[in-house]
């Protein structure tokens, strides 16, 4: 790091949550992460689902073919997981080299989640091939039971089924993704077991709109659908809980922006799309987040390190530096043939990923 009150200098971060869409969208998605990010593992909810490793290659190809000239930008493919999957696709997708995890959506949890598992029993086959192969668990730990308040579906799913998947599967690697309140925390650091690396097998992600809202930002000063999103945004207890342990260097919490665009016809809408999308200046967003708890200098390790351990990954060679610089958030970007609302949009931020030219430099 360098002259921290002014200038911030850390490894090239990674997005271990990222939705990219595909078709048309993949012109602007691309690019926009690319511009922060070294690699991105990519979730695999599209219609219809990558659900296994010959369409996720596909899908990769077609990823990298958006990418603008001179960009290294790497996509880590997922395979979305289904009552259906077979345990063999597993040693296909470690072998491919291009497979980094399998997503568990509770069937209906979230956005293109119909595909989802209805109940685990049925994938106990995959989740032993995972835990042979050292394949990771990505997990969306929501319970979609309607009975269910929608502000305790993580901390449920957590005591129905999270503690189960840990019981049986002991060696299998798992990532809590996109995690929104204490209970999930409190279950990271309860679960120290590491694999032979000495890695954690136990992991989680947090988005920078958890670390810097309630929520409140949904209903301030009337209904605000860009803050919309799943796991939806919990008590101000649970943000700061969150905030702390994004920042407190502990390597099993680290960068998952779940960045996920939609465009603006589809949020403010009678049934809005959940989903904020974050990938334009997400690195700016942790910045303030990490700012405000007064631990800028624990932002590296949770941005470029500790996701890239987690992985088994090696740590990019890159830099980034980030400069003190008043900006307002753009009210809309174009996206496709219509337009985008990035989340924060209107606000200040006080922190700026420099140029291209002059940002991501070689160590």
């Amino acid at each position: 790091m360098q002259d921290q009150a002014q200038t911030l200098t850390i490894t090239r971060p990674d997005d271990w949550h990222l939705h990219l869409r595909d078709g048309a969208a993949l012109a602007s998605t691309v690019p926009w992460s690319a511009a922060q990010f070294a690699r991105a593992i990519v979730m695999p909810n599209l219609k219809p689902p990558v659900v296994d490793t010959a369409q996720a290659l596909e899908y990769r190809a077609r990823i990298l073919a958006a990418r603008v000239p001179g960009s290294d930008f790497q996509p880590l493919m997922t395979l979305y997981l289904t009552d259906r999957t077979p345990p063999q696709e597993i040693a296909r997708a470690k072998a491919s080299g291009a497979v980094f995890g399998v997503k568990l959506y509770p069937a209906g949890a979230t956005t293109n989640s119909d595909s989802g598992v209805t109940d685990l029993r049925n994938v106990h086959g995959v989740l032993e091939a995972m835990q042979r192969e050292g394949m990771p668990l990505l997990v969306h730990g929501e319970v979609t039971d309607s009975q269910v308040d929608v502000f305790d579906r993580e901390a449920v799913f957590i005591e129905r089924h999270l503690q189960a998947i840990r019981r049986d599967f002991p060696g299998l690697k798992i990532v809590l993704e996109h995690i929104t309140t204490s209970h999930a925390v409190d279950f990271v650091l309860a679960n120290d077991a590491r694999d032979a690396r000495g890695a954690p097998l136990l992991g989680a992600t947090i988005t920078a709109h958890h670390l810097l809202h309630s929520r409140n930002a949904m209903f301030r000063g009337g209904l605000r659908p860009h803050y919309y999103c799943l796991p939806v945004l919990k008590r101000e207890t649970h943000r700061l809980r969150l905030l702390d342990a994004a920042c407190s260097g502990d390597p099993r919490f680290f960068l998952g922006t779940d960045s996920a665009p939609h465009a603006r016809g589809a949020k403010e809408a009678d049934c809005g799309c959940a989903g904020c999308f974050s990938a334009l200046h997400a690195l700016e967003l942790y910045a303030q987040a990490f700012e405000q708890a007064g631990r800028l200098d624990r932002l590296e390790g949770f941005a470029a390190h500790f996701g890239a351990d987690f992985y088994g990954l090696p740590r990019n060679a890159g830099r980034v530096e980030l400069r003190r610089q008043a900006w307002t958030v753009p009210l809309s970007l174009d996206y496709m043939d219509t337009s985008i609302v990035p989340v924060d949009a209107g606000e200040t931020l006080h922190w700026r990923v420099a140029p291209a030219g002059a940002a991501a430099t070689q160590a």
